[in-house]
């Protein structure tokens, strides 16, 4: 594996590892304040998606689609935010983030001021889900 030194996902997991495949990793962040807030990462060392040759491409993102399905069936939210900023950490992931009206930050960025404050029992209700998200998203099926 392609590895740069001190970059923090070529060194470590980056969260809560849910997922390991030969090529990327799913990872749960962000769980006190988002619960299901999930990353895709990619294993070697890339910054970009363009990156990757085509075929490493195109299995990437079907299999954010297939993360991105299962927090939609699990956590219900009301908007699905996509994102592969890597401003920060320069090493290709996405972020596959559920979000609801009522959320601390919508309808803004999950990075952004809060908009008000946050709901500890609605969160806590989300919070509840996570076994069910982390197993469905161990037995992600990535054959094709």
């Amino acid at each position: 594996m392609k590895r740069i030194p001190n970059c923090p996902l070529c060194e470590a997991d980056g969260g809560e590892l849910v997922w390991m495949g030969d090529r990327a990793r799913v990872i749960l962040v962000e769980r006190d304040r988002f619960p299901g807030f999930c990353r895709v990462v990619w294993n070697d060392h890339a910054a970009e998606l363009t990156d990757l040759d085509d075929a490493d491409q195109a299995w990437l993102m079907r299999l954010v689609a297939r993360v991105e399905r299962l927090v939609r069936e699990v956590m219900t939210p009301d908007k699905v935010n996509l994102a592969a900023l890597g401003n920060m950490v320069p090493h290709l992931h996405w972020h596959i983030i559920p979000r609801y009206r009522w959320d601390s930050h919508f309808p803004e960025a999950v990075w952004a001021a809060p908009q008000r404050a946050a709901d500890p029992a609605r969160i806590a209700e989300l919070a509840s889900r996570l076994p069910t998200l982390r197993t469905a998203l161990a037995a992600l099926d990535t054959a094709d």
